[in-house]
């Protein structure tokens, strides 16, 4: 589980036959959890200036491989006594987005991204997302897209001061939506199920 907060900016060495290797202050372990653009890998090797890790087949459908390459966000997985911040990340992309407008502001910048309409269901207003491992929350919903505005802060420790209009980026949406979503879809097939079941479950996170 991770958090959707960025621990460093790491460089990509190479990436082929499946293998990602990563040059990254971090101390890495075999069989450590850790998102590279919030993707969930799993550390296969370490190396004296960082590690490489292994994407599945599976993974590798998904994602836009594009983003494998120069510097990625990291964030090692989360452990039991760290401090939890962001919201509940699974490393899991759904979608990959395409930026379409990107707005500055007086104290930020507006960035409108579009989606497969079929994930909108996931994606909530004032809801949290995460676009290439970073935690955000969504301003505006649309048919087909929605809106974050990014602060200076956030635009200065992060890679997405450098969207571009055009720039591909991986999405992970909203954990709840998504379980809620499945429990109303499969409702006549759980006996007893009811509304008060389901928002209960909903309060409890």
């Amino acid at each position: 589980m991770f958090t959707g907060l960025i621990r460093e900016i790491a460089t990509v060495k190479s990436y082929q036959n499946n293998i990602l290797t990563i040059k990254s202050k971090h101390l890495a372990k075999i069989g450590d959890s850790i998102a590279i653009n919030g993707v969930c890998l799993t550390v296969i090797e370490v190396n004296s200036d960082g590690f490489n890790l292994e994407l599945a087949d599976e993974t590798r459908s998904i994602i836009d491989e594009s983003k494998l390459s120069g510097r990625v966000h990291i964030e090692p997985a989360m452990q039991l006594d760290d401090r939890f911040e962001g919201h509940i990340v699974q490393g899991h992309i759904d979608c990959v987005g395409t930026v379409i407008s990107i707005t500055p502001r007086e104290n930020g910048v507006d960035f409108i991204i579009k989606v497969d309409p079929k994930y909108i269901a996931y994606i909530i207003p004032k809801g949290s997302i995460t676009i290439d491992g970073v935690s955000l929350t969504i301003n505006d919903v649309y048919s087909d897209s929605f809106r974050l505005t990014i602060i200076p802060h956030t635009l200065k420790e992060t890679l997405i001061g450098e969207y571009k209009i055009g720039s591909k980026i991986n999405i992970e949406t909203d954990l709840f939506a998504r379980y809620i979503d499945h429990i109303l879809q499969h409702r006549s097939h759980k006996k007893g199920m009811s509304w008060d079941e389901v928002d209960r479950i909903q309060m409890s996170y």
